[in-house]
């Protein structure tokens, strides 16, 4: 068992590792990213990357605090799920309000990978090939999808 100051430092250290690892990899447009903080360019809109003790998952996540905005935005992505699948090749979970552990409503669009653990350094390279392509693949599909959000900006 870790102390909460070692399990924040390997949690660092982990996404350390895999910025530098995908850090020569450009955008879908050829610019430059930091692909850790991926950012949309619409606000609650985030497309995030959790590792815990068990498991991890990348997700398109919409926040908006209004719920009828968040399913605005939803139906948006269920609009474009044919362009979605076809630039991540596999299908993912669809949410619709769900609660998050601190109470908050959100809804997203979600891969997970179970039994990996942040913890265990033997586990990063499967974390690494899980988060990469998928994080390449959302923003290649974003660089055409994100002029369908203009209205809901």
């Amino acid at each position: 068992m870790y102390s909460k100051d070692e399990a924040s430092q390997l949690k660092q250290a982990f996404w350390t590792t895999f910025g530098q690892y995908i850090s020569p990899q450009l955008s879908a447009e050829g610019l430059k990213v930091n692909w850790v903080n991926y950012k949309t360019g619409i606000k609650y809109l985030y497309f995030r990357m959790e590792a815990g003790k068990r498991s991890a998952a990348i997700a398109i996540e919409i926040a908006h605090p209004d719920p009828g905005m968040q399913e605005l935005f939803f139906e948006q992505f269920l609009e474009l799920k044919n362009m979605l699948h076809s630039a991540l090749n596999e299908d993912w979970e669809w949410q619709l309000h769900e609660m998050t552990e601190d109470g908050k409503i959100i809804s997203r669009i979600v891969r997970k990978l179970h039994n990996v653990s942040i913890f265990n350094k033997n586990d990063w390279p499967a974390l690494i090939s899980f988060f990469k392509p998928r994080i390449i693949a959302l923003d290649e599909f974003w660089s055409d999808a994100k002029y369908a959000f203009d209205a809901l900006k």
